[in-house]
């Protein structure tokens, strides 16, 4: 019997849109740069220029302060716990998996996506790691609990996802949580890092957040929205699902050493247009 696919298996071809610009700011392989990756970054290109010159942020600019700030706090929970395991859900193109296996080749990272997705993430890595633990399974499937048996339940567990989890409707997304909380439960700790686009403060960027998260919604047949407006928020939601603490990096209150941030869960939203959580169960 064919299992269900989940109505959110159209999301990759942002996957083709992040893994291009991150390899056009040098940060990625060429394996990780499709031909779509670069069509999608031509179109949006001039309108990414005039919201750099008008307002000094863009799509990209978020794009390369998440996946920097995701990093630097993957790295201190590292150092942190030397024999910490990694689960990179929604990996897309990501170079991330690549790069931390090389410096790190004592460390199981594994990546998960879509079957397709997982697919072409094994052919871009198949003459750069092609030993790379690559996992096709859909997050909202039963399948996805046979990945955490793949663990040491003695150790740590870092489970990361970028650029995923605005696409989600709320209950959709506590449901996701939850079940990561659940299949996690036989681990000393769970670390959960991620980022999360709040809305919006600034009035320009509020009009132009509903515009892209309508362009989002019909492109990607995705539930895409702006669920939270100050950092208690996210705090309460995580709490919620079952992680005991809750910090959120906001760019512009983080020190220049980005792996050394302050607790920012209690500040108000700095005007930033994406954050990272760092939940712990």
């Amino acid at each position: 019997m064919t299992e269900p696919v989940s109505k959110y298996r159209h999301i990759s071809f942002t996957a083709h849109y992040t893994g291009y610009v991150w390899y056009r700011m040098g940060i990625s392989h060429p394996n990780f740069a499709t031909p779509e990756g670069q069509i999608y970054a031509q179109l949006i290109d001039p309108a990414e220029c005039l919201a750099e010159f008008f307002w000094g942020s863009s799509i990209r600019s978020t794009l390369k302060q998440r996946h920097e700030m995701l990093d630097a706090r993957l790295e201190a929970l590292i150092a942190e716990h030397p024999h910490v395991q990694i689960l990179e859900i929604a990996c897309g193109l990501s170079p991330r998996g690549w790069l931390f296996r090389k410096k790190y080749p004592d460390i199981q990272f594994v990546e998960l996506d879509l079957p397709d997705m997982a697919q072409m993430k094994r052919e871009a890595l198949a003459t750069l790691q092609p030993d790379a633990q690559v996992i096709g399974a859909d997050l909202f499937s039963d399948k996805v609990g046979a990945v955490f048996r793949s663990f040491d339940v003695k150790q740590p567990l870092v489970i990361i996802s970028e650029g995923l989890i605005n696409y989600f409707a709320l209950d959709q997304l506590r449901y996701l949580l939850q079940r990561l909380v659940k299949y996690t439960r036989e681990f000393p700790a769970l670390y959960y890092l991620s980022d999360v686009y709040p809305m919006p403060l600034q009035p320009h960027f509020r009009m132009l957040a509903w515009q892209a998260s309508w362009i989002l919604k019909t492109m990607a047949h995705s539930d895409f929205d702006f669920h939270f407006n100050t950092p208690q928020e996210v705090a309460a939601f995580f709490h919620s699902c079952g992680f005991g603490k809750v910090d959120l990096l906001q760019p512009s209150l983080l020190q220049q050493d980005l792996s050394d941030y302050p607790a920012t869960t209690v500040q108000h939203h700095q005007g930033d247009l994406v954050w990272v959580i760092a939940a712990q169960r």
